[in-house]
């Protein structure tokens, strides 16, 4: 599935030409052509309000036609934003990941950060490995990689950056330069910071992938993946097992997924202006442990952030331990009031979860451990509300977990 290799190491394919427009402007324009016919600024043709209605009113072959311009559509915005030559949109992340771990040769080996995404944790050690792809673990993959690569077998590396839920960074072109001198492609799940913060690609990355649901829409109401890479082969390979295992996704999430993503520029910025200040809160309270947010100059990856992020931007998210261990960090959710206690991230509103009883319940205690998820361990996903109710918010949770009514 790789793109051309040579002697051995990947010749990495050429990119998509550079954008004309800045990211704003592509965000709102990027595959949403006027329509030919009537001039229309929005396409004519909007989403049916029911399923009877479509059937109704228009032809089956007219239907698949504009299902198919609607995911298009949405694709060519990705690639766009993503600086690449394509992109396809999946039913959910965790298609997306499926899609590229099927696309590996029984017998491959793969090497990951430790900290991943509870659901790309389980596919790796529980259906990957069914299948015959061997997952090896690596809290600390910049100084590993080159250890951990088997010759003729390691054919991908997964790096999350930040890293879920301890928003640890990886130096991106640094991985990527010793996996193409063994032939090895480079997926980087972007979900955390979204195009707009971070593009990969740019770094050195073969393959970005999205979680959709989460910031490219926006909005909690859509459940979606995508990938966007430069290599053609990759395209047909990808295409072809995305079309044969089924993980296509709906016309209508399509659609409001392009649309969610014209305001994500405006959205991750508030998040992340939000994020900022409820880190620098907690990191001064007296009430925490330990801080994680990239946007913190105490962050141990601060640099990496000034390098790769859009401005040294941090992102919306964070996490922190609290005193009083696993109960002050269940009472601290119980408490919050703008804060919602869920297990998903990157809408307008703000979220909060303990992982290590939720997103990354699944991981034995032992290895979470070693990655940094303790019990005591909370995650904030920063919405667009107004900082100052957010910060009040955290201040009295914080106040009732720890120390108790008075």
């Amino acid at each position: 599935m790789s793109p051309t290799a040579v002697n051995g190491s990947i010749e990495t394919p050429p990119r998509a030409p550079s954008p004309v427009a800045n990211f704003g402007t592509l965000a709102v324009h990027a595959g949403s052509p006027h329509d030919p016919v009537t001039g229309a600024v929005i396409d004519s043709r909007s989403p049916p309000h029911s399923p009877k209605q479509a059937w109704e009113n228009q032809s089956a072959h007219m239907n698949i036609l504009e299902a198919r311009t609607r995911t298009d559509n949405f694709e060519i915005a990705i690639a766009a934003l993503e600086h690449a030559k394509y992109a396809l949109a999946f039913a959910s992340g965790s298609a997306t990941t499926a899609t590229i771990l099927q696309s590996l040769a029984q017998g491959s080996h793969v090497v990951s950060v430790s900290d991943v995404y509870g659901g790309t944790h389980r596919y790796f050690t529980k259906v990957a490995a069914a299948h015959g792809v061997q997952v090896t673990f690596s809290p600390s993959i910049e100084l590993d990689v080159a250890e951990m690569i088997r010759p003729e077998e390691t054919k991908l590396i997964w790096i999350e950056s930040p890293s879920n839920p301890t928003l640890s960074l990886v130096d991106i072109r640094k991985v990527a330069s010793v996996a193409h001198q063994h032939g090895i492609m480079v997926v980087v799940d972007n979900t955390f910071l979204s195009p707009y913060i971070q593009n990969p690609l740019d770094h050195g990355a073969d393959i970005v992938v999205h979680s959709v649901t989460k910031y490219i829409n926006g909005h909690s109401d859509v459940l979606m993946g995508c990938a966007a890479f430069n290599s053609p082969s990759l395209k047909e390979r990808l295409t072809f097992l995305q079309n044969a295992i089924g993980a296509v996704p709906s016309p209508f999430d399509c659609w409001l997924a392009h649309r969610g993503l014209k305001t994500l520029h405006l959205r991750a910025k508030e998040a992340s202006h939000n994020a900022l200040i409820m880190a620098k809160i907690l990191s001064t309270s007296p009430h925490t442990l330990l801080v994680n947010y990239p946007g913190l100059p105490t962050h141990k990856q601060h640099s990496i952030c000034l390098k790769q992020h859009r401005n040294g931007l941090g992102g919306g998210m964070l996490s922190f331990r609290i005193k009083g261990g696993p109960k002050a960090a269940e009472r601290f959710c119980q408490h919050t009031t703008i804060f919602t206690l869920a297990e998903s991230l990157g809408g307008v509103e703000s979220l909060v979860e303990v992982p290590s009883s939720m997103t990354h319940a699944g991981i034995p205690r032992e290895q979470r451990e070693a990655a940094g998820v303790w019990d005591d361990l909370v995650r904030i996903s920063c919405g667009i509300e107004d900082a100052e109710d957010l910060r009040r918010d955290v201040l009295q949770a914080l106040e009732k977990a720890v120390v108790g009514p008075k």
